[in-house]
């Protein structure tokens, strides 16, 4: 399994593409979206998934429920024999990485970091039109802090396909 972290709009959806085209077998995409587009619409506000103008991201004690509940959903994919990719954003950086190890124990996981720089980000949120302005800049950093990672990618630096060649290239190398 592999897990990419970075903040919205960083390039994580464009990488996993391209990792489904670099690596060996068949690899299943799923993330944050996934989810997102699973949640009834009773969990958007209080209580579920709450955006604020500004793009602040608020999770609240039903969807994290539902969420931690769709990660040991995948974990158990994946212990059945399937290869997943996932495309996170990990709102409480560590705390979310926890709850991501706690459902994948005893799973082999290659840790990805996804940076962008928090213009480029924003740029490319705005370009995109489907995402309230600022969350793009207020995640480009807040993400990552306290995340482990086995390796890490700027995708403002470098095209999808480059990242991807790097972390297939990482994960075909043994801890």
């Amino acid at each position: 399994m592999i897990v990419l972290n970075g903040g919205s709009s960083s390039g994580k959806s464009g990488i996993v593409r391209c990792l489904q085209a670099v690596l060996p077998g068949a690899w299943l995409a799923f993330g944050v979206d996934s989810v997102d587009a699973a949640m009834p619409a009773s969990l958007r506000g209080e209580g579920g998934l709450e955006i604020g103008a500004d793009g602040t991201v608020t999770v609240g004690p039903d969807y994290r429920r539902l969420s931690d509940a769709w990660a040991r959903g995948v974990a158990a994919m994946v212990r059945a024999g399937a290869r997943v990719v996932l495309d996170e954003i990990f709102l409480d950086g560590a705390d979310a990485q926890k709850r991501w190890q706690q459902a994948l124990d005893g799973l082999d996981v290659l840790w990805v970091g996804v940076r962008c720089a928090p213009d480029t980000a924003a740029g490319r949120e705005t370009a995109r039109g489907d995402r309230v302005p600022g969350m793009a800049r207020g995640q480009a950093e807040s993400v990552h802090v306290g995340v482990r990672y086995d390796i890490e990618v700027d995708s403002a630096g470098a095209e999808s396909m480059a990242c991807a060649r790097l972390i297939a290239e990482r994960y075909a190398r043994p801890a």
